[in-house]
């Protein structure tokens, strides 16, 4: 992760619209499938936005292999129901989140078959990743994304899991957000620092309200199309 990136990530994720309404999504789809106390591993789990959420379900521990941003996360999170690790140990978990990790990893498969060995018999594997390579852009490279997903290519990586939800969302803002990005594309334009930074207040608010309505009805149907992928897995 660039230094540049790190920096944007911690200044302008609290309360900001996309990640919050993320959050909650992430959220939601959880407690349809997670009714006990469980152990959890946030993997790659950046400025850390999802721990608190994902401590209401049970242990977390956190892995983020990025140093400053782990250095970060050490000050932020000392309680008892987190832990910093340093390296993936022998410990298998309930469940394993990565929320738009899995794009920033070359060979994301492999990963996936790595990771599904620290699991639990029955285990659950939630992800989320963006979304059509078409909106592919400066951003994504900036980011360190190697790719976006189609759905069929995220049902390839998990064929040997049982499919538990998978849907696009961000769809209710598609059309502007995808209109701007293919843009910015045409224009070949590095417009990552104005849309990373979170924006005044009125704004904020109305993009989170129109994106948040999505948690409110994201475990009662499958959206069409969208932004981004979620999708969560059981191990066979």
């Amino acid at each position: 992760m660039r230094k540049d990136v790190y920096k944007r990530h911690i200044e302008n994720f609290d309360n900001h619209w996309w990640f919050e309404s993320r959050k909650n999504i992430i959220e939601k789809t959880l407690q349809k499938y997670i009714n006990k106390e469980i152990n959890i591993l946030d993997y790659g789990a950046g400025s850390g936005v999802n721990v608190g959420m994902l401590s209401k379900f049970g242990k977390v521990d956190i892995y983020e292999p990025h140093k400053e941003t782990a250095k970060y996360l050490n000050k932020k999170y000392s309680a008892k129901k987190f832990k910093i690790i340093k390296k993936i140990s022998a410990k298998k978990y309930d469940l394993i989140i990565l929320a738009d990790v899995l794009e920033h990893i070359k060979k994301d498969k492999k990963k996936i078959k790595e990771l599904s060995r620290k699991l639990k018999k029955n285990g659950k594997l939630l992800i989320t990743v963006p979304a059509y390579k078409f909106l592919f852009t400066k951003k994504d490279v900036i980011l360190g994304h190697y790719r976006r997903y189609r759905l069929s290519e995220i049902k390839s990586i998990f064929n040997d899991f049982r499919i538990k939800k998978l849907s696009y969302f961000n769809f209710f803002l598609f059309l502007p957000i995808s209109t701007s990005l293919l843009i910015y594309k045409i224009l070949n334009s590095d417009f990552i620092d104005s849309v990373e930074k979170k924006p005044n207040y009125i704004l904020n608010l109305f993009l989170f309200l129109i994106f948040n309505i999505e948690s409110k009805i994201i475990n009662f149907f499958n959206f069409p199309f969208g932004i981004s992928i979620l999708g969560m897995f059981e191990k066979k």
